[in-house]
């Protein structure tokens, strides 16, 4: 497995705890299908929150956040729907969130939970 794949995971069991500490559940983990990919699907309340993981060593190259590309938030929109037909929530609301962690050299971590990062109201808008 390479390093960034490593780096990753890292940050993604970072991201678990850190929901688990604010009373997120987290329901899936890496949920995969032939649409895409989400790092985290986890329930706030009466809300389930699909959750972009993106994690780097520092800022050099700009916010984690930015390297959410359009083309990557449809693809989290269109699993995030069939896995809420899939698992029978079409009776929740639901939001896209991205977490963005920095870890410095010293393994000191900074994370950042953007809530509505992006929204989708388009064709296969809800």
């Amino acid at each position: 497995m390479g390093t960034n794949k490593v780096f990753g995971a890292f940050g993604e069991s970072l991201a678990t705890e850190y929901l688990s500490e604010k009373g997120y559940k987290v329901l899936e983990r890496n949920f995969s299908c032939r649409i895409g990919e989400v790092d985290i699907i986890a329930m706030q309340e009466d809300t389930v929150a699909f959750i972009e993981v993106k994690t780097r060593s520092s800022e050099k190259f700009g916010l984690p956040s930015e390297a959410v590309s359009l083309t990557k938030q449809n693809r989290i929109v269109k699993t995030a729907l069939y896995y809420m037909q899939r698992n029978k929530l079409l009776d929740y609301m639901c939001r896209f969130d991205v977490i963005e962690i920095i870890v410095d050299p010293e393994n000191k971590s900074r994370i950042n939970l953007i809530k509505d990062a992006f929204q989708y109201s388009g064709k296969y808008g809800y």
